[in-house]
């Protein structure tokens, strides 16, 4: 998936999670309401989803962070493995060579660097687009269908 469809689809998800949100705040305080005023006709289910389902919402996108965090980490240690073996190889490179061969290798590594670079940096932005969406994902999974099952039951 491209970089913009990753962000355009999280703004749409964060969006759709606000307006849920507010939807099942307010229903779930009047529900609350009810309570209060008939506590023997309380809806005492959704009283208790309103604590279990954002445990498993939260966990889930926590899992989805960590997780991403993780494979970012990894990633990081490779390119630095792999910039580190370059950067050695275009000094060893200028050491043992003349003056005229030395730039030359100090300019191909300095080109290089910069190339690997931009598209680390492509990979890098494209793999946090990806990891925000799937981290909100989980919360905007439960948010949007606890508001589509409470106007259902309003």
């Amino acid at each position: 998936m491209s970089h913009a469809r990753h962000a355009a689809r999280t703004a749409r998800a964060s969006r759709e999670l606000i307006e849920a949100s507010g939807d099942v705040v307010a229903r779930r305080l009047e529900i609350m309401a009810e309570a209060v005023r008939d506590p023997l006709k309380a809806d005492y289910a959704e009283l208790v989803l309103m604590g279990s389902e954002k445990v498993e919402a939260l966990s889930a996108s926590a899992a989805a962070g960590a997780s991403g965090v993780m494979a970012a980490a990894d990633a990081a240690g490779r390119i630095a493995a792999r910039e580190s073996a370059a950067a050695r190889s275009a000094l060893a490179a200028m050491t043992a060579a003349t003056p005229a061969e030395a730039l030359n290798a100090q300019g191909q590594w300095a080109l290089g660097a910069w190339n690997r670079a931009v598209r680390d940096g492509w990979v890098f932005g494209a793999a946090m687009l990806k990891l925000q969406a799937d981290i909100v994902h989980p919360v905007h999974a439960a948010a949007t269908a606890n508001a589509r099952r409470l106007r259902r039951s309003a």
